[in-house]
């Protein structure tokens, strides 16, 4: 094998049909590009991953056909991640930060895509330990620098951190890891060399790369970051906003073809709405690759 790719479903809700176009996109990849795949659920928001939902994923791919050379749980890793939060703290890259959400949204800017662009405040406090005893969470220091990055759809990008979110939370108010934290420990960790998702989680992509850095990773992944299926009012799927699950159309008698034909077909992969195999469906996605 020439690396090592991973889909990384949340356990927060039932797989969607997003959760399907993503798979079918990481298999195709996996496939042409001779890639080990790896299964991770990425349960890091405690508050709401349940364990019906990790039972799930497991019983969502096996009945569609999806095989994969091994997985893991992220929260089965607690010493990765304090391991990696102490590299970070030797070099005194990470602060509390004691700011309210309504503080962060009235004192900060915001990039076009609504999120805020934090400004430093508590990273310029002349003793930032002085009101440990208070809900904080933790930021990583991160360079003010461009990131250049290619992504083998949309090309070629050049993006600073600071610029799109400022000093990034590694660990919120809770007690809890964050997406951008965890996910990039666990693909040093495991050996991830190519990295296949949503677009809507494109702009992610220089932080984490920027963190990957300072964690001691040097080469990033390959990246690609594919379309979305969204719904009938042009937003993408979320479990959030419950939207319609697999498990629900399964549960009702919908076959796997079906429905890896009509996800195929919604994102535009193929003309007509019809049912397809699982190698169907993966062939037709690795001809778009």
């Amino acid at each position: 094998m020439d690396g090592k790719i991973r889909f990384a479903p949340s356990p927060t809700g039932y797989l969607h049909e997003g959760h399907l176009l993503s798979a079918l996109y990481v298999w195709a990849a996996a496939r042409k590009w001779n890639l080990q795949i790896h299964l991770r659920i990425e349960d890091h928001d405690q508050s709401r991953a349940r364990p019906e939902y990790i039972k799930s994923i497991y019983e969502d791919l096996k009945w569609f056909g999806f095989r994969f050379d091994s997985d893991s749980i992220q929260s089965k890793h607690p010493k990765r991640f304090e391991k990696a939060l102490q590299k970070l703290h030797s070099q005194g890259l990470v602060y509390p930060c004691y700011c309210s959400r309504k503080q962060l949204e009235a004192e900060n800017p915001k990039s076009s895509t609504g999120e805020v662009i934090y400004q430093g405040k508590c990273r310029q406090q002349a003793n930032p330990e002085a009101m440990s005893d208070q809900p904080h969470c933790l930021r990583i220091s991160i360079p003010n620098k461009v990131v250049h990055w290619h992504d083998k759809f949309l090309g070629d990008f050049d993006e600073n951190p600071q610029q799109q979110c400022g000093d990034f939370p590694i660990r919120d108010r809770d007690g809890q890891w964050t997406y951008q934290f965890a996910v990039c420990v666990d693909d040093i960790d495991e050996g991830i060399t190519h990295v296949v998702r949503g677009e809507d989680i494109r702009n992610s992509t220089a932080r984490q790369i920027a963190l990957m850095r300072l964690l001691g990773r040097d080469v990033p992944p390959i990246y690609l970051h594919h379309p979305l299926v969204v719904d009938a009012a042009g937003k993408k799927l979320s479990k959030r906003e419950r939207a319609h699950s697999l498990r629900q159309d399964r549960d009702a008698g919908v076959s796997a073809e079906k429905l890896l034909g009509r996800v195929c077909h919604r994102a535009s992969l193929v003309a007509q709405d019809t049912s397809l195999s699982l190698e169907e469906a993966i062939s037709v996605v690795a001809d778009k690759l």
